[in-house]
């Protein structure tokens, strides 16, 4: 993988993933992930949906030739994420790395996409700046599952070492959504897939309305 793709999954690059629990928190609220064995559920089934989804498009942003190809993914993307706290919530992490880009990778592609929409969805900013499909499938497959595992030992208090575990036991599934959404990347936008979980659509609205009333760990 090249530099920017390490980064971007490194824990430490300011992007501000860590306030986002990827539905996490709002399922630990309803007691449906309570241990390892249900966290693991719970990953794999958001890397199935949410990221593939997002896996699928970050590929296609790393392979787009120009502006005009990158903001047909981003309304592409919009169009298959139904949930408007979802839509926001990725919006936000793309702001997020955003800014951490332009001192990390300036350049004109970036400041370009910026201009025409000033909060890219988080796998299209993520695949212009990654450049390679495969590299920016995965950088997406895992912070799917990478960012609500780690939410899971603050919300729950688990492991470190078994939550790492869970992590690495999902490698098979992670190289799969990986060469899924690499096979698919250089298809028309509009027929790119749509994978979507409405449990997952259902839980970021729930969560959307519990933060403004009450304050919550996560923003997502």
């Amino acid at each position: 993988m090249e530099l920017a793709a390490l980064l971007l999954v490194d824990s430490r690059f300011p992007g501000g993933g860590h306030a986002h629990s990827g539905g996490l928190e709002e399922a630990v609220s309803r007691r449906l992930v309570t241990d390892e064995a249900t966290l693991r559920g719970f990953l794999l089934g958001r890397l199935r949906t949410a990221g593939a989804l997002a896996a699928v498009f970050a590929a296609a942003a790393a392979r787009a030739p120009d502006l005009a190809a990158l903001l047909e993914l981003d309304v592409e993307l919009d169009a298959r994420t139904p949930s408007p706290a979802q839509r926001r919530a990725s919006r936000a992490q793309g702001r997020g790395i955003a800014r951490a880009a332009r001192r990390a990778w300036p350049s004109e592609r970036l400041e370009e996409l910026l201009r025409a929409e000033p909060r890219p969805h988080h796998p299209v900013l993520t695949g212009l700046l990654v450049g390679d499909p495969g590299d920016a499938a995965r950088v997406i497959a895992y912070q799917s599952a990478s960012g609500p595992a780690t939410a899971a030992i603050r919300l729950l208090g688990l492991d470190p070492f078994g939550v790492n575990a869970v992590l690495a036991g999902l490698a098979d599934d992670l190289g799969a959504v990986v060469a899924d959404a690499v096979a698919r990347a250089a298809d028309p936008p509009a027929g790119l897939p749509a994978p979507g979980s409405t449990g997952l659509d259902l839980m970021a609205e729930a969560h959307d309305r519990h933060h403004q009333e009450e304050v919550r760990l996560f923003v997502s």
